[in-house]
C-alpha cells in the first residue's frame, strides 16, 4: 500500500485561497468513485492562519504504479487544473506501508 501525501501553498488573499481550496477539495473527494485504484482520499483545508500551507491531501493506493495511474487520470488532471494560477508551492511524499 502507498500513502500519497501532498501539501499546497496557494496565492491570493485569504478569501481567494479558501475559495480555490474548497473547489479543489470537492473535486478531489469525488475521485475515488471514478479512479479505480484510488482506495481513499482525505483533503484538509488549513484552519490555522499562522501557518503557511493551505491544503493537504492524503490518498491511499495499492502500489506506486497506481499512484502514476491516479496522477495521469483525466479526472485528477481536471481537479489539479483548479489550482492553475493559484499554486505557489507543492510538497509531496509517497511511502509504502
Amino acid at each position: 500500500m502507498v500513502k500519497h501525501i501532498v501539501s499546497f501553498q496557494l496565492t491570493g488573499t485569504a478569501d481567494e485561497r479558501l475559495a480555490v481550496a474548497t473547489a479543489f477539495k470537492q473535486a478531489l473527494e469525488a475521485l475515488p468513485a471514478v479512479i479505480e485504484p484510488l482506495q481513499s482520499i482525505e483533503v484538509g483545508i488549513n484552519a490555522n492562519p499562522a501557518e503557511d500551507w493551505d491544503v493537504v491531501l492524503t490518498a491511499i493506493l495499492p502500489t506506486m504504479a497506481d499512484v502514476a495511474v491516479y496522477a495521469k487520470h483525466p479526472a485528477h488532471v481536471a481537479a489539479a487544473s483548479l489550482l492553475a494560477g493559484h499554486k505557489a508551492n507543492r510538497a509531496c511524499i509517497d511511502y509504502e506501508f
